[in-house]
């Protein structure tokens, strides 16, 4: 099969030219960085990404293939995939295709052959750039005015771009021995979830704590979601910036002091600007499978994945009432909070992505606890629920 030629040009001025791989095609989008050794098919699918470029740090991708198991959504969201080196062959008995074939099938244009370690650089030191990947449009200079003609992620809703239209029921928990460990629940609560590009995992692991789940658009009025007369709402991920999603803070306004509300990532910074909270963007997010957090609660750290480019200013969090749970070890930014006034809790990173370890699951089980007293979850709760997922006795330690 002939070489095809595919270029990156950045916002800069920089333009790399390496090997296309995938669909054939021309995007543009927000350029970061994911640091991940392995989880690319997950990547590609989480509806975190879209309108984003994804360079992957690590050198060889695509080595085990991909599997319809390990998809996070029903299609690849990224605007394109940038990557050292692709895997000249699928080694995994699970694999039911190759990652170039999955790419191109789903339109989705790949480059390899560049240096990732410099497009990581740039944007760890300028911070995330628009950028344009394209095999068609091949001139340099036509190639960066389309990067700089792209508006951007702030200001920009793109939550409606991979938003469900209709409301429906999820049952599915994790069918695969690979997937996840069983968490056996039986609560038989009922979750309406808002999904602003929810990741399956989430869901799965909302079904493995016995929950019974109604997904929404987040369009839904709170009135339409307290219809369904839930125990609990939960508020999923999403991409981009949570201030143009006002429709979804509008109903949160309404809903916080009703019912229990937990929110993960996208949904954490919702509920924050639904208290009266700041956001703001990060220079280049935080994008990788392990990102260490402090639980400020129990004083353990927890090894987290991470997808997020905007983050929740901590004073103007406080100020409306929150009380931050979990902090980013690496830059000290607000990765966690609670309400204990309104039953409410919400956490920045992943807890369903499980990088290897569990260490972040516990939350779930935090929030059905939460959905029984109508209390947000306390340190001492926090830890307990942390010593029964790892079948230990943790006691939750003085603070500092």
């Amino acid at each position: 099969m002939p070489r095809r030629l595919c270029k990156l040009a950045l916002e800069d001025g920089t333009v790399y030219t390496g090997e296309a791989f995938g669909a054939d095609g021309t995007h543009e989008g927000e350029v970061c960085f994911n640091t991940s050794m392995a989880g690319y098919q997950e990547i590609l699918t989480d509806p975190s990404y879209h309108g984003q470029i994804v360079t992957m740090t690590y050198p060889q991708i695509g080595n085990y293939g991909v599997s319809e198991e390990d998809i996070e959504s029903i299609r690849p969201q990224v605007e394109g995939f940038v990557i050292k080196e692709l895997a000249a062959r699928a080694s995994n008995f699970r694999a039911s295709g190759t990652l170039a074939e999955y790419l191109s099938r789903n339109g989705v244009v790949g480059i390899q052959g560049v240096d990732t370690r410099a497009i990581t650089r740039k944007l760890r030191t300028q911070g995330a750039l628009r950028g344009a990947i394209s095999t068609e449009v091949l001139d340099d200079h036509e190639l960066v005015m389309r990067a700089r003609r792209w508006p951007g992620l702030v200001g920009q809703d793109m939550v409606q771009f991979v938003a469900p239209r209709e409301p429906f029921e999820w049952q599915e928990g994790f069918a695969s021995p690979f997937a996840m460990q069983h968490r056996g629940g039986n609560c038989d609560l009922r979750v309406v979830a808002i999904d602003c590009g929810m990741k399956r995992n989430i869901l799965r692991n909302l079904v493995e704590t016995g929950c019974k789940i109604t997904v929404v658009p987040p369009t839904s009025p709170a009135e339409a979601i307290l219809e369904h007369k839930p125990a609990g709402v939960f508020v999923s991920n999403g991409p981009g910036d949570p201030e143009p999603v006002r429709y979804a803070v509008e109903a949160l306004r309404k809903l916080k002091g009703q019912v229990p509300i937990f929110g993960i990532c996208l949904g954490h910074q919702l509920l924050s600007l639904a208290l009266g909270a700041k956001t703001y963007k990060l220079k280049f997010g935080h994008r990788g499978a392990n990102q260490p957090v402090m639980n400020l609660a129990t004083r353990r750290v927890e090894i987290t994945s991470q997808n997020h480019g905007f983050a929740v200013d901590t004073p103007s969090l406080i100020q409306a009432g929150g009380v931050p749970t979990h902090e980013n070890l690496n830059d000290g930014t607000l990765e966690g909070f609670s309400h204990p006034d309104l039953a409410i809790f919400s956490v920045q990173y992943h807890p369903e992505a499980s990088p290897g370890p569990h260490d972040a699951t516990y939350l779930f089980d935090c929030f059905v606890d939460m959905m029984r007293s109508g209390q947000a979850p306390t340190a001492e709760e926090m830890a307990a629920a942390q010593a029964k997922l790892e079948g230990k006795k943790v006691t939750t330690p003085s603070p500092r």
